[in-house]
């Protein structure tokens, strides 16, 4: 997808998109910013989103937020971009006095702070910030970093503050173009004449990229993200064919272009600490697919950073979709790394939700490839994403103590489960956000929210709120589910019940449901109120109220009384924090 060019982007925006899930989106720059709206709404409809539009005029980023009538807050966009292109930046910069150029980022933060907070308090959305590009102007030279007054040091002093307010606005994300600009090269990122014409910033080619990064930016937030990276073995992980050159003869480290694999292999462990799981799939009988992760002193990867292992000589889609059951996510979280273009088209062609990457023929430019593509787009990251493979593992202990007892009931009795139910906490709170962000299948409502909105509702009195944690004799799943009840008069309103599906049909679904009646009956609520609202990916809840003893009551909502409410029995034990 990342492939194409702003003429097919524009070209989209003449198609159909009315079937595609819409994201009201708005603009506000103080550059040009038409071309910009195109490529990313056609980008969008690549991806199967419908971006609905709102572009301000030209430079009209103080007057939209200053007028709460204005166009932009009638809009009531769910997320709004705002552009600050560095020119604008630097004709500020030479307009001030010497003497105050010291002190030059500490005014543009307060500035731009200004604007987040009017957008925080007319509207409920989220915003996207461009990072500053770099800008020596030459005046200093090799001076420009001890000289506290050059635009270099205070535009990197800028960036260094937006990074630092990011974290204080929980719905602002930034977006480096950077990284874009130094792979297309200065000239072809931005044509000047463009700029000095029409104040564009950006090339037509930077702003298929750029789009990219918006968009992607925008799926991850509402839980559309990449998890697992599927990777192929030979030639990809290592020079050669290990079943033909043997241990000694696949290039890897010292060894042919070893270093080029060994740098793709360090990338992949940095995406694995990161959360993202990994897993083979590759052609190949399995001992001898596993002898470089056992025995090869220079592999950079070992057994135990694959949460699937898939060696075989079936076809790579069948083993893609057995890598998909076992670890429980969509084909859509996958990325399938390949070098051969004849098992990419295969996957390509029988898995098209799948992203396939059609990497370089020289191994040597992989990584460069790889990072410029932006294929694991987060919305958070907590310590709960650096044990995620852990956890995996620990789950295939699990299935094997399932497969010796015949009996379910024993099977969970043998897990020595234990449960804690608890209010939210600022400890928590990153993950219950994160929870709630990536959540897509058993998810009974599916609202998001980020660590600042989670923040408040814990200190609302019009909320009750619970986290849940879960642990058996293999390990600790962490925090797995998430429950926000809101008071409404004599009834409880489940306004957010999510959970882990690496959990399932363990009990865990009838724990939580008990413990929200047991809180309606200690608050001295008659009723409690479920709603679900169907989404393409959570059709698995459709029934969960049903299922725990709620009586449906029409327009998908279900109602439970607190009086003749039953309690189930489950092999979980609750526990304190």
């Amino acid at each position: 997808m990342r492939e194409t060019t702003y003429l097919q982007l524009k070209k989209n925006l003449k198609k159909d998109a009315s079937g595609f899930p819409i994201t009201r989106f708005a603009l506000l720059g103080d550059c040009a910013t038409q071309h910009l709206a195109c490529a990313i709404r056609g980008y969008a409809y690549e991806l199967g989103e419908n971006f609905e539009m709102f572009e301000a005029d030209y430079d009209q980023i103080d007057a939209q937020l200053m007028d709460s009538e204005s166009e932009f807050f009638g809009f009531r966009p769910d997320t709004v971009l705002i552009q600050m292109c560095t020119e604008k930046l630097y004709e500020r910069f030479v307009r001030t006095q010497l003497s105050d150029r010291s002190t030059f980022a500490e005014r543009e933060i307060l500035a731009i702070r200004n604007c987040f907070e009017r957008v925080n308090a007319g509207i409920k959305c989220d915003i996207l910030f461009f990072l500053f590009l770099p800008l020596d102007d030459g005046v200093f030279g090799a001076y420009t970093y001890r000289e506290k007054s050059s635009f270099a040091y205070q535009l990197m002093k800028l960036n260094m503050l937006l990074a630092d307010a990011s974290g204080e606005y929980g719905n602002v994300r930034l977006i480096d173009l950077e990284p874009i600009r130094a792979k297309l090269g200065a000239d072809q990122f931005k044509d000047a004449k463009m700029y000095a014409i029409a104040k564009m910033p950006m090339s037509t080619s930077a702003l298929v990229w750029a789009a990219s990064r918006v968009v992607d930016a925008v799926r991850a937030r509402k839980g559309r993200f990449h998890k697992c990276a599927v990777v192929d073995l030979d030639n990809t992980l290592w020079g050669g064919v290990i079943g033909d050159d043997g241990l000694e003869g696949i290039e890897i480290g010292e060894l042919g272009q070893g270093h080029a694999f060994t740098d793709f292999q360090i990338w992949l462990k940095e995406l694995k600490n990161r959360g993202i799981m990994l897993a083979v799939c590759s052609k190949n009988n399995e001992a001898t697919a596993r002898e470089p992760f056992e025995k090869h002193p220079e592999m950079v990867l070992r057994l135990d950073d694959f949460s699937a292992f898939a060696a075989n000589w079936e076809d790579k889609a069948s083993n893609i979709l057995k890598i998909r059951d076992e670890l429980n996510i969509g084909l859509d979280s996958i990325v399938f790394f390949d070098d051969n273009p004849f098992e990419r088209n295969l996957v390509k062609t029988m898995l098209p939700e799948v992203e396939v990457v059609s990497l370089p023929e020289d191994p040597a430019n992989y990584v460069d490839y790889v990072r410029m593509l932006n294929l694991f787009d987060t919305a958070s990251y907590s310590e709960e994403d650096q044990v995620r493979t852990e956890r995996y593992l620990a789950e295939k202990n699990r299935s094997r103590l399932n497969e010796s007892i015949d009996n379910y009931d024993d099977y969970l009795k043998a897990l020595e489960m234990k449960a804690v139910c608890a209010p939210f906490d600022a400890f928590h709170t990153p993950r219950i956000a994160q929870l709630t962000q990536r959540s897509n299948q058993f998810n009974v409502r599916t609202v998001r929210y980020t660590d600042a909105e989670i923040a408040e509702i814990s200190q609302s009195d019009k909320y009750i709120t619970r986290y849940f944690t879960l642990k058996d004799k293999f390990g600790d799943h962490g925090l797995i589910a998430v429950v926000i009840l809101e008071r409404r008069g004599e009834e409880l309103f489940v306004a957010e019940w999510l959970m882990s599906c690496r959990v399932l049909k363990r009990g865990m679904e009838q724990f939580i449901s008990d413990a929200i009646m047991k809180i309606a009956r200690q608050e001295g609520f008659l009723r409690v109120i479920g709603e679900y609202i169907e989404t393409p990916k959570n059709a698995m809840v459709k029934n969960l109220y049903t299922d725990m003893g709620f009586e449906s009551i029409g327009d998908n909502r279900f109602l439970a009384v607190c009086e003749t409410y039953k309690l189930h029995n489950t092999y979980i034990r609750e526990e304190s924090i």
